[in-house]
């Protein structure tokens, strides 16, 4: 992929990511102040999409990152640390249950995210699954069915994948994220104290994956005994 390309990609995966839409040739020129043509623009989406990196969901829409192209994004993200205003909101301890499940909160309200928390592989704590739903893609009924289905499994799900999730988060897109190819997870498990437990965050496989990473390294950080 050429320089350009990946540019017009990068924008397209960051424009997707922010309003959840399609996103048109015109938008990333007009937008970003491009000097090319929103033609020129045309003519390397149609190549990015037949190169598999982007697809039209429906007839005169604009484009969408595939989930190939986010495994290329998040591939190549820097991680960056937590801003000193979520450091101040997650500041608070979380040395036992009740602590802990106020952060999952926190955490599900400042993602706009679905939180699971397994204190121990047996034992799942899960905050904002209503979120899934207000995302614009999960809004068909198909999806619907998907997540509640997923959401009735969630026990089931951690209890099989604790054992094989890493001591640092990782982020698995689509057909790798456990709870189902129209998600993206961040799982990370971590060694406290008294016991080893796990933090996930579930969402759209258009997520803010860095944003999302740096909170769940944070956390992880936290809880990890020295």
């Amino acid at each position: 992929m050429d320089e350009r390309k990946r540019l017009i990609l990068n924008i397209i995966i960051q424009e997707h990511i922010g309003s959840g839409q399609p996103v048109a040739s015109s938008a990333v020129v007009e937008k970003y102040a491009l000097d090319i043509s929103p033609a020129t623009v045309r003519n390397e989406m149609a190549e990015l999409e037949a190169a598999g990196w982007i697809a039209q969901p429906y007839t005169s829409a604009g484009r969408v990152p595939t989930e190939q192209a986010y495994n290329l994004y998040v591939s190549e993200l820097e991680q960056k640390p937590l801003s000193k205003k979520e450091e101040a909101l997650f500041s608070e301890e979380t040395d036992d249950e009740q602590s802990s499940k106020h952060i999952a909160k926190k955490l599900a309200h400042v993602s706009n995210l679905a939180v699971i928390w397994a204190f121990h592989r047996n034992h799942v704590y899960y905050t904002g699954l209503s979120n899934l739903l207000q995302q614009p893609e999960f809004n068909q009924p198909a999806l619907v069915y998907d997540i509640s289905a997923i959401i009735d499994r969630v026990d089931e799900i951690v209890s099989d994948i604790f054992e094989t999730v890493d001591f640092k988060p990782r982020i698995l897109i689509g057909q790798q994220s456990p709870f189902g190819s129209f998600s993206g997870s961040i799982l990370s498990r971590y060694k406290g104290h008294e016991h080893t437990g796990l933090i996930g965050l579930i969402g759209p496989v258009r997520m803010d994956y860095e944003k999302n990473l740096a909170r769940v390294s944070y956390l992880i950080n936290k809880l990890t005994a020295n």
